[in-house]
């Protein structure tokens, strides 16, 4: 007992044994670990086109049509006149008819002559400005003329400069009556002179001749339908063309429109001669 009244009680107890401790980890694994980098797929190789895929497909470079002039009107009419049927025949000419009306509306003529003869030829004339006849400045060794016959949207319509007002397929519709024309045959009075130019199916069958000095002024386009368009034996309807005649002037009052039609190819009431005017 005496031994224990002479002990500290500030003696330091023996220490428990501390639980041990993990290992540390190199400074390696404590950094954030990176996403494995992405392998590109490389690309397939390019499959190369050779005779026997062509072949094998029947579509290669030779199988792309270019169609140039008037080819695309007779390839595919019914883009442009909405068909080959009776109606689209008529639309013939109710685009040379609204080329006659325009220079009528623009005041540069009077008179139009509309005549359909005993072997189907239909013939729309006025006396207007007549359609230019000098070399275009865009198409060297072409007149206006066969530009204006040839070449899909060409005219005078375009920029309001010569023509205020116009009706039909502004600067579309004569070249097309010419590429569904069997034969198509164009009369100019201007400078001068008479002038004229033929055509069949769209193509230039000779220049432009002058034929005479004449002081007359006006065009006249003479055409008959090709039958390898609208069918054998498609052929103008003279009520049909009669009424459209006097609907476009009774529209544009002061326009006086004569009707003139072969006797042979009338099968009703329809007049052979008229002069329509309100």
């Amino acid at each position: 007992m005496a031994a224990d009244l002479f002990a500290f009680d500030d003696e330091p107890e023996a220490r428990k044994p501390e639980p041990p401790q993990k290992a540390s980890q190199p400074a390696a694994a404590m950094q954030p670990q990176t996403a494995p980098a992405v392998v590109p797929t490389p690309a397939p190789p390019a499959v190369q086109a050779t005779a026997t895929t062509a072949a094998a497909t029947g579509y290669s470079a030779s199988s792309i049509e270019v169609l140039e002039g008037l080819e695309p009107v007779r390839k595919r009419p019914g883009m442009y006149i909405g068909g080959t049927d009776e109606r689209a025949l008529h639309h013939l000419f109710a685009e040379v008819l609204d080329n006659a009306m325009d220079e009528a509306v623009a005041r540069h003529a009077k008179l139009i002559t509309v005549d359909l003869d005993a072997e189907g030829y239909l013939s729309v004339r006025d006396d207007g400005r007549g359609i230019p006849v000098d070399p275009h400045p865009k198409h060297p060794g072409k007149s206006a003329l066969e530009v204006v016959m040839t070449v899909l949207h060409s005219g005078g319509k375009f920029s309001g400069k010569a023509y205020e007002t116009s009706g039909g397929l502004h600067g579309v519709g004569v070249s097309v009556v010419n590429a569904l024309s069997e034969h198509l045959d164009v009369t100019v009075w201007r400078d001068g002179f008479e002038w004229k130019q033929s055509f069949s199916r769209g193509h230039v069958l000779g220049p432009i001749l002058q034929v005479q000095p004449s002081k007359k002024k006006g065009t006249l386009i003479r055409f008959k339908p090709d039958d390898e368009i609208f069918g054998m034996g498609a052929a103008f309807k003279p009520a049909r063309l009669f009424r459209m005649a006097r609907s476009k002037a009774y529209l544009f009052r002061g326009v006086e429109i004569k009707w003139t039609c072969a006797p042979d190819r009338i099968t009703d009431a329809t007049p052979a001669q008229a002069l329509l005017h309100f």
